[in-house]
């Protein structure tokens, strides 16, 4: 589900939003609100608050309590700005109602307020439902103010003829219905998800400009936290061939990697995704290398890892592999029995950290069964130089392999930080959360060692 962020400005119309957020929660969607001050007349801040669970906005100073999360997601630890922030989780960006007020500020890049700044730095797609009397929205202004926006790329959902808000006024200018404008904002939703598919280049960042030297951050988009940072992220599960049918491997989906993935690329990172024997779709927006063994996968990270400023580790790599594996499919006729002997295969994450050079950032996962997971991811950071591992307990069948949703503890030097049970896209958020803490803090270190 989407992460909806709804606009709301002055009008009697502004009750409606109220349903277009009740109709979007209860379609599983996360939303968050922000209120122009004239929209406040008509509905209350705490009206939207109770619907979304979450702070609605009304002033660009006034401080988030939620730090730019929606609902589900974990609060990022640093106090963000807010329109920048909100507009870079947000999946679309909405506006209903939208007065002719706002229409015009928005055709001609105004920004005096919270809602317009915010539109004013969206890149996500923005959609528009307008609302005022009839005169208002008939006025060669107004028509013109709607084509700009139509020929900016915005999404228009046209108002209704019907009973005004004046008494006994009839004509267009009605807010369409919330049904109608949840609607359109899936179909946005599902283009934009298609149109990335379809053509992955369109969200792809710029090649690294040189051995050593980081890509730069994408021109036209607003900044974005990861921008300009090269992560690494392996997901999946090897198999180390028995025969030429058969393999030593795992449960991994890919699914932990595949979030992971996204979401980097969502906070502007140049994103390489290495996926071992995944049948998911991939992002549109990485790049991505199929392995399917331990050694590729190895040979994969090796290859990838000189150039990296972050690399998370979700990958499932097998511990073991045959020592001898058939070329051709080993026969069951006339075998009351089959013996394969096991070697050991390389640690690739204590490979990487053996080769980690100043600035980068790894972090690990750690599939635990049972009492006592934390204590063993601890021991594996330290004992693999890390900074920062991420536990998962494998004993719990709703969560980890092959499912939507997982409940972690990420462990670093610092202590550790128990993210609850959610989707794999929200725990993938809270563990770039840790890492852009993590090179925050390597940051400042740094920077006070430097000035010593």
């Amino acid at each position: 589900m989407a992460r909806i962020l709804l606009g709301v400005s002055g009008g009697i119309a502004a009750y409606k939003a109220v349903e277009v957020v009740r109709l979007a929660t209860g379609a599983g969607h996360a939303v968050r609100v922000i209120q122009t001050p004239t929209s406040l007349q008509f509905v209350g801040r705490a009206t939207f608050e109770g619907v979304t669970g979450a702070p609605a906005l009304v002033d660009e100073f006034e401080p988030d309590p939620a730090r730019g999360a929606f609902p589900g997601d974990p609060a990022p630890y640093r106090a963000p700005i807010s329109h920048l922030e909100l507009v870079r989780r947000c999946d679309a960006f909405c506006i209903a109602p939208a007065s002719a007020n706002t229409i015009a500020k928005l055709a001609n890049g105004l920004a005096d307020n919270l809602l317009t700044s915010a539109a004013l730095a969206c890149t996500a797609p923005l959609v528009i439902a307008p609302a005022m009397n009839s005169h208002m929205y008939d006025h060669p202004a107004t028509r013109e103010n709607l084509g700009i926006l139509r020929r900016h790329g915005v999404r228009i959902v046209d108002p209704a003829s019907g009973r005004l808000a004046s008494a006994g006024e009839w004509g267009v200018g009605r807010l369409a219905e919330p049904p109608a404008i949840l609607g359109t904002l899936e179909e946005v939703l599902a283009a934009t998800g298609a149109a990335l598919e379809a053509a992955p280049e369109l969200g792809v960042t710029g090649p690294t400009s040189g051995e050593g030297e980081r890509a730069q951050p994408r021109e036209g988009f607003t900044p974005h936290s990861l921008d300009g940072l090269r992560v690494l992220v392996t997901a999946g599960g090897t198999r180390e061939p028995i025969d030429s049918v058969r393999y030593v491997g795992n449960r991994s989906s890919g699914r932990m990697g595949l979030a992971l993935a996204e979401e980097a690329a969502r906070r502007g990172a140049d994103v390489t995704f290495i996926g071992a024997n995944i049948s998911l779709p991939r992002p549109g927006r990485v790049r991505s290398i199929d392995v399917e063994t331990a050694a590729e996968l190895e040979a994969a990270v090796r290859e990838e890892l000189r150039a990296t400023d972050v690399l998370v580790m979700a990958a499932a790599p097998a511990d073991f592999r045959p020592r001898h594996a058939e070329e051709s499919k080993i026969a069951k006729a006339g075998r009351e029995g089959l013996t394969i002997e096991l070697e050991p295969t390389v640690d690739i994450l204590a490979a990487a950290a053996a080769e980690k050079t100043p600035g980068q950032t790894l972090v690990g996962f750690a599939a635990e069964h049972g009492a006592g997971a934390v204590e063993r991811g601890r021991a594996k950071l330290e004992r693999k130089g890390l900074d920062a591992v991420v536990v998962n307990d494998i004993s719990r069948t709703d969560i980890g392999f092959d499912t939507d949703d997982n409940e972690v503890a990420i462990v670093s030097a610092a202590g550790e930080r128990h993210v609850p049970r959610a989707s794999k896209g929200r725990i993938a958020a809270a563990i770039l959360d840790e890492v852009e803490r993590l090179r925050a803090q390597t940051a400042s270190t740094s920077t006070v060692e430097g000035e010593r």
